[in-house]
């Protein structure tokens, strides 16, 4: 846990820690390096290279021969890199070099720097008032700027940033390079007076210094991005009480500096002796498309049921004829095994391949989890064999709870072509669980929504879009 005191010394593998989606732990990982190379030329001070910190000799002569300073390797006549210092002197045939005409790339820049003036440090310390995120509002961020790439989307090859509160993204800029994006960003909340102090920047690209400097001069409290940050920007973020987040991809990240602001939830313990089991079968022909591989907060809707699930179940089975389809899901994939029969084959399979004696059953297009109905129905398991609640339509067996004792009867239903469900439900003992009892948990019986239709996905949405603003929170639940 950093405290703002810990600046990274060279050599030493900076600390991280690596958020899966349910808890935080130790992670392995050295940024990238960058190293900052000022060139002196005859005696002038030319410019700043920011680069990888190996063979710098190189990465000199390059630069001095396609900024038409040398035209051969005779033209240099001495060249110095002092790695400690972060300088290299150069001597070259000829007059010395005049003044070099700034010309800012699209990517990293030419070489030229620009001082930005940082504000003073942030103390760091989680007892001040700073704002505080949870990981549902660095996902739905991160989503949220995905959703609005439309420029990304139609042609490709830019980058993305969005500036928001966790709920709400104030400003998203489109570029082909990443720092520009941050400037636009910048750009346009001069110009309609909106504060970014404190909020979230969301980023597509690599973190170096230069965007931690920019972020840093707008008041940013927290930077989370897709790929990696570099070294410095540790450094930086560290120093300035910035906290910052790396490889922010579908229910994982992981955190460089000031990962107090991120209020992970604490762990509650996990529901013994049943597997959760996600059922990903359906054919999804009025949705059009895998209703599993959806969008929805900030990658895909199967990731956040399985985020939700692995929260309360030690192992996940995803019950799927296509795994090739999930490979991006940590957990055990397996096919029915006796197919063609829907549902019932999916259920059946997830209880066969169980290492537990019951198993919670979920469908995969429904996005509405509630950890504490769950746990209820798991507390009425012992002593019977299928533990399924109550809806105003009758009974939800794609929520429920089915025991091991329950997989004979199971399969006499599928060998004789009965794929209904409930049509073995008189072999065994079940628990139900009533509509009234339901309310207590889930007054709207959100439970049992699933997504079905174009039409469905458009209401999920506006349920988490407020008038006036664009809501990228979780959806409400009562």
């Amino acid at each position: 846990m950093s405290d703002g005191k810990d600046q990274g010394e060279p050599g030493k593998k900076p600390s991280a820690l690596l958020y899966d989606g349910r808890r935080l732990s130790v992670a392995d990982h050295r940024p990238v390096e960058e190293f900052p190379l000022a060139l002196t030329v005859n005696g002038v001070d030319l410019a700043t290279l920011i680069a990888s910190p190996h063979d710098l000799t190189y990465l000199v002569a390059g630069f001095l021969r396609l900024q038409g300073l040398v035209r051969s390797a005779d033209d240099i006549l001495a060249l110095s890199v002092c790695q400690d210092s972060g300088a290299a002197f150069i001597k070259i045939r000829g007059e010395g070099p005049g003044r070099l005409k700034p010309t800012l790339t699209s990517g990293c820049g030419s070489g030229i720097t620009f001082n930005l003036d940082l504000p003073p440090p942030s103390p760091g310390d989680p007892t001040g008032g700073h704002p505080v995120f949870s990981p549902d509002d660095i996902y739905a961020t991160m989503g949220e700027m995905a959703r609005r790439a439309e420029l990304h989307k139609a042609r490709g090859g830019t980058h993305s940033s969005a500036v928001g509160d966790g709920r709400t993204v104030l400003l998203h800029a489109e570029d082909i390079g990443r720092h520009n994006t941050l400037d636009r960003i910048a750009g346009e909340a001069l110009f309609k007076g909106i504060d970014l102090s404190g909020k979230i920047l969301a980023t597509s690209g690599r973190v170096s210094s230069e965007m931690v400097a920019k972020a840093a001069a707008l008041g940013i409290a927290l930077i989370a991005s897709r790929t990696s940050p570099t070294d410095m920007a540790v450094r930086m973020c560290r120093e300035q009480g910035i906290t910052l987040v790396g490889y922010a991809r579908g229910t994982r990240f992981t955190i460089y500096a000031h990962p107090w602001r991120i209020a992970t939830p604490p762990e509650e313990e996990k529901i013994a002796g049943i597997t959760g089991v996600i059922l990903a079968g359906g054919a999804s022909r009025r949705m059009g498309s895998n209703k599993a591989l959806l969008p929805y907060q900030s990658g895909k809707l199967i990731e956040a049921i399985h985020r939700q699930m692995a929260a309360l179940f030690d192992e996940i089975l995803l019950v799927t004829n296509t795994p090739e389809l999930f490979d991006f899901l940590p957990c055990r994939k397996v096919p029915d095994q006796i197919p063609g029969l829907g549902a019932l084959s999916g259920i059946h399979s997830g209880l066969r391949h169980s290492p537990t004696p019951f198993v919670f059953v979920f469908a995969c297009d429904m996005p509405h989890l509630n950890p504490d109905l769950i746990r209820r129905m798991a507390s009425l398991a012992v002593g019977c064999d299928v533990v399924i609640p109550e809806s105003g339509e009758g009974m939800e067996p794609l929520h429920a709870i089915y025991g091991k004792h329950a997989l004979g009867p199971m399969e006499e239903a599928l060998h004789a072509g009965e794929g209904r469900i409930v049509d073995f439900f008189d072999k065994v003992t079940v628990r139900r669980v009533s509509p009234e009892e339901v309310s207590r948990f889930d007054p709207r019986f959100l439970s049992f929504r699933n997504l079905n239709t174009p039409q469905d996905i458009s209401r999920l949405r506006q349920e988490v879009t407020p008038a006036g603003g664009t809501e990228v929170g979780k959806p409400k639940t009562a």
